[in-house]
């Protein structure tokens, strides 16, 4: 790995469970099954795990909106 580049790890290692949940919270609204697979995921295309990722993105930041707003 070039110097640098990191993998692609939390921040914070304590948010991958709170992560993965949310993944599954999300894949379950969009009717993606992840638990068919074991959790695995390789075999639901790229298309619907980006759909997955990126309502994770859209959810993490109304989050972080609210806790922003929180402070004001």
């Amino acid at each position: 790995m070039a110097q640098g580049q990191r993998s692609n790890q939390p921040v914070q290692p304590t948010a991958r469970q709170a992560l993965e949940h949310l993944k599954y919270e999300v894949a379950a609204e969009l009717g993606v099954d992840y638990g068919a697979s074991g959790g695995y995921g390789g075999d639901i295309p790229s298309r619907q795990n980006g759909a997955v990722g990126g309502h994770m993105v859209r959810r993490m930041i109304e989050m972080a909106e609210q806790q922003l707003g929180a402070h004001r």
